[in-house]
């Protein structure tokens, strides 16, 4: 009698152990993004992550943007879309505390913009009134782009964007979360329909 209880437990025992372990075949669901680690992302960076150098040369922490959407924008002073620094300004002015608007001024297109960092601040400053926040000089096309536009266009970095600037003025929308949302070429103007519909949604 002993023993035939003794295995009956036993039996038991060994059922729940199995009940425990997956069944074949059946799959574990899937893990978002976002209840991921971020070190299973090799690659992986964030928005916030980056510090980078004025115009002025004072270091910038982009932690500093959390909570707000972020318009990332490579500017020339001689290109036919130059003119957008007025409607960029103006979209800051009207618009501040919804998006910060950050330029980067950079001679990849047609030598566009051949001036020193001085010169570029003059220029914006005597010419548009830019009051926004812009960066010193750099490459944002090619093998030695600046580390924030390797992450722009580099979709292991961002999560699904390869597009790279086509021209001066094209630009990248960066949500209250710091993901990479959207592109918009540069005939898209800022104070256009569509991109203002981004900005505000």
């Amino acid at each position: 009698m002993k023993y035939l209880m003794l295995s009956a437990l036993l039996g038991l025992l060994m059922s729940c152990a199995q009940t425990k372990t997956r069944p074949e075949g059946v799959e574990t669901p899937a893990t978002t993004v976002s209840e991921s680690n971020t070190e299973a992302m090799p690659g992986k960076k964030s928005f916030y992550d980056f510090t980078m150098t004025s115009l002025e040369g004072k270091e910038i922490n982009f932690s500093q943007y959390k909570g707000k959407k972020v318009l990332v924008v490579n500017t020339a002073s001689k290109c036919g879309f130059t003119p957008q620094y007025a409607e960029l300004e103006k979209l800051n002015k009207m618009y501040g505390n919804k998006v910060v608007i950050l330029g980067f001024p950079a001679n990849n297109f047609g030598g566009q913009e051949p001036g020193s960092n001085e010169e570029i601040a003059e220029f914006c400053e005597k010419n548009y009134g830019v009051d926004f926040q812009m960066f010193e000089k750099s490459s944002v096309k090619g093998d030695d782009k600046n580390p924030l536009y390797q992450w722009l266009t580099d979709k292991a970095q961002n999560g699904w964007n390869d597009q790279e600037p086509t021209w001066n003025f094209c630009k990248y929308l960066i949500d209250e979360q710091g993901n990479l949302i959207k592109f918009f070429p540069s005939k898209v103007e800022p104070m256009s329909e569509e991109l203002l519909d981004a900005v505000q949604s």
